[in-house]
């Protein structure tokens, strides 16, 4: 205890604060946690489901801590480890702070199921993760800063290397950005920053010595603690999503500036329009933050905002730069992001295993670390998600032994019949197989989850080598690579240069979502690269609905450009549209009559049933003729909500089908009620 108190002071006189990796049994470790909380004054937070503390929090809403500070916390991993909890726990912690980590038995922890595994493997129960554990096991023994407190063990607390005080007032570089924006002129400013650079703190003076007013806000409200401090009288918050519902007259007038804290957890959709709103905008984020990285933030965001300007913040504040453990965080989650120095040296292409962590884990490091500077949401999640989960695979492009190119694919596909049928269904959605899963739940093809496939999650090349035919290289490889397979498959946000890529690549669109993705704002679009005959035979079964369904599904797109785009590139494709209604379509409209099909899914099907079929359909034809929103709908035929005209929608469709043919309609009626039974549903 007296040297714990010791080394505390001396932690908080030289801005440090440092891990303590408790490991044993689960009732050991809880008792030692107890006792360090007994020792020490401070907040002591607990992250975990199971809290100790009456300061707690689940780990799943870890992102609530964002803008906040606390003395001393525990972060409890003793059945699981949430590394973007981690990451967030470890940005609150102020100077002379203590963390203690609770782990299984150090011998078992890499041979014991972990529960955070439910959130990334795909798997229906909690798996072992053992590269990761192993690879952590080693950062800490390595690490002469972290104390490792083992059950059965002999302990002392390391000493604490010599370093000069720390001096918490160093604002300077802070000082210097206030006093730009002080006297800026009309325009959107970008702040990236580790945590700790007191970028909350920053937004928060501007607004209390700004002359004018300043409107904050953020994903959360509890997460400006900071930024309301350093605010004071002059802090005026509003949520996104209530800002934007605001009639123009009803909005906030006179706003100078709008301060947009942990910009990177808001979808950009929202940014974009946030941004329109007002004469001068800063937005604060993170470079490594819970919801994804600063980096990707910063290419895929603000690379749409012309005249942009960027400030950065380099020097922390809550504590020293040479802190322990900011740089443990860091290493274990991969935070050290680096753009690859490319030479004139030939390309070379590898396909490394995921055992790899183990045996040359600094490529595979490059390769996550390339991939994440590349892509707007990437988090300790997908680190996890590459190291232990099932079925991963992985390209890469090599100067040597630099990983200038990378891909990463997943395995989907082998579901059994019965299985993808309630899928389709709408009646069972299991973990994993997203997008074999989506080609049957939205896209209409029971049988693809059945085959046989590998999906692209990720792709990047080094800026200096695109172009050159390097990511179609990586392509080819795994293509290569995936033998015996029945396609290769990728989804990503629609535009016209992506299509271009995979469409050179030998990809065929075959599903494009009506509704755009939170990250990008773009439309999700997915395509195949065929391998096999079935292949080759699902891939075209697609392309020929996607045109077929194009007339009635382009009516749920809002943007113009896209629906021009793909128009036209429907138009090249040669393929016929085909009107009448065909066994697919009977299979569909039953599967929304009689089952729990998306309207969205099937409304190819209902718009050509609509026109083929001459008996009364008030809801469906208001909805597909006259083009009425929901809400409108609902208004116009007094419907309670969304569950009632859905409802409406498929008792129409269950009239239309038994009048156009009730032996058909009475087979499948059968089938889809014996589908629910069998299902459990």
């Amino acid at each position: 205890m007296t040297t714990l108190l010791e080394q505390t002071e001396t932690l908080s006189q030289q801005g440090m604060r440092r891990l303590v990796v408790v490991s044993g049994e689960a009732e050991w470790c809880l008792t030692q946690a107890r006792q360090f909380m007994a020792w020490l004054p401070g907040d002591w937070l607990w992250l975990g489901d199971a809290p100790q503390s009456p300061l707690n929090c689940a780990p799943q809403a870890a992102s609530t801590l964002l803008g906040r500070e606390f003395l001393h916390a525990v972060f409890d991993a003793r059945t699981g480890l949430h590394a973007e909890a981690l990451a967030a726990l470890a940005g609150t912690l102020k100077a002379g702070s203590w963390l203690l980590m609770l782990v299984p038995a150090w011998e078992e922890w890499a041979r014991q199921p972990d529960t955070d595994a439910l959130r990334w493997s795909g798997q229906p129960a909690a798996t072992a993760t053992p590269h990761f554990t192993r690879r952590l096991q080693r950062l800490i023994q390595q690490d002469k800063d972290v104390a490792l407190l083992q059950q059965y063990q002999p302990f002392s607390l390391p000493a604490i290397a010599a370093h000069a005080d720390w001096q918490p007032d160093d604002t300077a570089q802070q000082q210097a950005l206030l006093s730009r924006l002080l006297k800026s002129e009309p325009a959107t400013y970008v702040l990236i920053a580790p945590r700790g650079r007191g970028k909350s703190a920053l937004a928060g003076l501007l607004a209390a010595r700004w002359p004018g007013r300043a409107l904050i806000t953020a994903p959360a409200k509890v997460s400006t603690e900071v930024l309301a401090h350093f605010a004071g009288d002059k802090f005026s918050f509003i949520a996104p999503d209530r800002l934007l519902s605001l009639p123009p007259e009803q909005r906030p007038q006179e706003i100078d500036w709008l301060l947009i804290d942990e910009a990177a957890a808001i979808p950009a959709p929202l940014l974009h329009q946030m941004v329109s709103l007002f004469p001068r905008v800063l937005l604060t984020t993170t470079l490594q933050g819970y919801e994804g990285t600063g980096r990707g933030f910063l290419l895929k965001f603000i690379a749409s905002l012309p005249g942009a300007i960027q400030l950065r913040l380099e020097r922390p504040l809550r504590w020293s730069a040479e802190d322990p453990l900011e740089r443990f965080v860091s290493a274990a989650l991969l935070f050290d992001e680096e753009m690859p120095s490319v030479t004139d040296v030939p390309v070379s292409y590898a396909t490394p295993l995921q055992q790899e962590w183990q045996t040359n884990p600094a490529r595979l490091e490059a390769i996550y670390r390339l991939l994440t500077s590349a892509h707007y949401r990437t988090s300790p999640l997908d680190l996890r998600r590459m190291m232990d989960a099932p079925g991963m695979h992985f390209s890469a492009a090599l100067q040597d032994e630099r990983v200038v190119g990378a891909m990463w694919l997943v395995e989907e596909g082998g579901l059994s019949e019965a299985l993808a049928e309630a899928v389709w269904a709408g009646l069972r959605r299991p973990r994993g197989n997203l997008l074999a899963q989506s080609l049957a739940a939205h896209g209409g093809f029971p049988d693809a989850p059945c085959l046989v496939s590998r999906r692209i999650s990720r792709i990047a090349v080094a800026p200096a080598l695109r172009r050159r035919g390097t990511g179609r290289e990586l392509v080819l490889q795994s293509q290569q690579a995936a033998a015996g397979l029945d396609f290769l498959s990728v989804s990503f946000g629609y535009t016209e240069a992506l299509w271009h890529f995979w469409r050179a690549c030998g990809f065929q669109l075959v599903r494009f979502g009506s509704k755009t993705e939170a990250s990008s704002g773009c439309h999700t679009a997915m395509a195949l690269l065929p391998l096999s005959e079935r292949g080759k035979a699902l891939a075209g079964r697609a392309s020929r609905r996607l045109v077929r369904d194009w007339p009635w599904l382009r009516m749920l797109i809002g943007d113009e450009t896209v629906r021009a785009s793909v128009d036209l590139l429907l138009q090249q494709s040669g393929l016929m549209r085909d009107e009448p209604l065909d066994e697919e379509d009977w299979r569909e409209l039953a599967g929304f009559a009689w089952a729990h099909r998306p309207f969205e899914a099937s409304i190819g099907a209902l718009g050509r049933l609509s026109v083929h079929f001459s008996g009364e359909m008030p809801l469906l034809r208001a909805a597909l003729s006259e083009r009425l929103t929901a809400a409108s709908l609902c208004q116009r035929f007094a419907l309670s909500g969304r569950k009632a005209l859905l409802a409406g929608w498929r008792q129409e469709t269950q009239r239309a089908l038994a009048a156009l043919d009730p032996q058909r309609d009475e087979a499948w009626r059968a089938y889809m009620m014996a589908l629910e039974a069998g299902s459990g549903g």
